[in-house]
């Protein structure tokens, strides 16, 4: 079984969708401490000059004491009602938005209170909508033990992998030959962004897989696989 995992992000880049139509089951990790300033709460856009950055204002405090499971939303200003503002006045003219409009509307609609449950939601419709197919799996619904290599070796046993898909970043802190000890194959995500065609000017990738989307619609999927490997 391939196994992957990746802590919740907002609006995922397509890296992310790529690494887990490798696997057959994925982690969504929340138990880890949750990191400002990172990807977990904002993501880009396209826009006319260039790109923005959408971020969900959430409660930092005592957040070193925290999960990302345990970050609250901040809804006192009307952040969703500008990020949908944002999407739409930028997205509205491209080829496919009708198609995928009301899936995010409907995201931004309602009143969520932590930031992991709305990323869960919108990385479960965004699988759907690529039709990636495989078994989702929540961290905090068991007890993943250790840190770095030796929690995601614990979460590879406990879950029996034989093969384990890491980000690029895995090979600074992966103890391959422990994985290998114990009859795991470890593979480290090389992700080569494609192109394709957006609006607003010159390409600009590591984008919000949503521009992929709304410019290509159903080609998105193997656009994500152009130029990379498709299975293990």
């Amino acid at each position: 079984m391939i196994l992957t995992a990746h802590q919740p992000v907002y609006l995922p880049w397509l890296g992310l969708f790529h690494k887990i139509a490798l696997a057959d089951e994925f982690v969504f990790f929340d138990q880890v401490q949750y990191v400002p300033k990172d990807y977990i709460n904002r993501n880009e856009i396209k826009t006319n000059t260039g790109s923005t950055l959408l971020t969900v204002p959430v409660f930092t405090k005592g957040y070193l004491n925290k999960t990302i499971a345990q970050i609250e939303i901040d809804n006192s200003t009307r952040w969703s009602e500008k990020h949908w503002r944002s999407i739409y006045l930028n997205y509205k003219k491209t080829p496919y938005f009708s198609k995928y409009a009301d899936f995010m509307e409907d995201i931004y609609k309602k009143q969520w209170m932590y930031l992991a449950d709305l990323n869960f939601s919108i990385l479960l419709g965004l699988l759907d909508i690529l039709e990636i197919k495989v078994k989702i799996h929540k961290a905090g619904d068991y007890q993943f033990n250790g840190t770095k290599s030796n929690l995601v070796l614990d979460m590879c046993l406990q879950l029996k992998a034989t093969k384990y898909i890491f980000g690029l970043q895995g090979k600074n802190y992966a103890e391959t030959q422990e994985f290998i000890h114990n009859g795991i194959i470890p593979y480290f995500q090389e992700y080569k962004h494609p192109t394709y065609s957006q609006l607003h000017g010159d390409f600009k990738p590591n984008m919000s897989v949503i521009d992929l989307l709304f410019n290509e619609g159903p080609r998105s999927m193997e656009i994500i696989h152009s130029n990379n490997i498709v299975s293990l």
